[in-house]
């Protein structure tokens, strides 16, 4: 489930000041999580400012308005440039190690 934090960052960013949608919004959260992670093929950070984080506040905008089915379209050159940074990233990390 999704850090206090993040919950309260999240809930900011939709402009949610009830507490009455707080187990749905953290779902929301877990789920965009989890597909972020699936994406990237990697764990990301969202805890961090930056692309993963902005990614996952706009995924939780779209499901929380009943529009998942559009963000990824919608969203596709930031998730590719993700992709690359992951990706990146591992290729630097195999270099140091080898």
């Amino acid at each position: 489930m999704a850090g206090n934090g993040t919950l309260k960052a999240v809930k900011g960013y939709l402009r949610i000041t009830w507490r009455d949608d707080d187990g749905t919004i953290a779902g929301l959260i877990a789920r965009g999580e989890a597909k972020l992670n699936e994406l990237a093929g990697a764990d990301l950070d969202f805890d961090t400012e930056g692309l993963a984080r902005s990614l996952l506040f706009d995924y939780c905008r779209y499901a929380y308005n009943n529009a998942s089915e559009y963000w990824e379209e919608n969203f596709r050159h930031e998730i590719l440039r993700l992709q690359l940074q992951v990706g990146m990233k591992e290729a630097r990390s195999d270099e140091t190690e080898g």
